[in-house]
């Protein structure tokens, strides 16, 4: 992945914007990495990506939950518990 300083970004705003509509884009700071910008087409497809794994496990949590006997009312009482 291509890099800039966050110095860099600042100062050559336009040309940054312009390479991150292609790829993503590292940004450093002190030669440590603490951001990337990248294409909103990219951002949609990893967001969706990571969405659709949520939802896929939360529906074998549910599965494998209600296998073991978990019913509704134990897991509302599970977790009114404050202790």
């Amino acid at each position: 992945m291509q890099t800039m300083t966050a110095n860099e970004a600042k100062t050559h705003f336009g040309e940054f914007i312009d390479k991150a509509q292609r790829r993503p884009i590292g940004v450093t700071r002190r030669g440590r990495l603490v951001g990337i910008m990248m294409p909103p087409e990219d951002y949609e497809q990893m967001r969706q990506f990571y969405a659709d794994r949520l939802r896929k496990t939360a529906e074998q949590v549910g599965k494998r939950a209600e296998a073991m006997g978990l019913t509704e009312e134990m897991l509302e009482e599970l977790l009114a518990d404050e202790s």
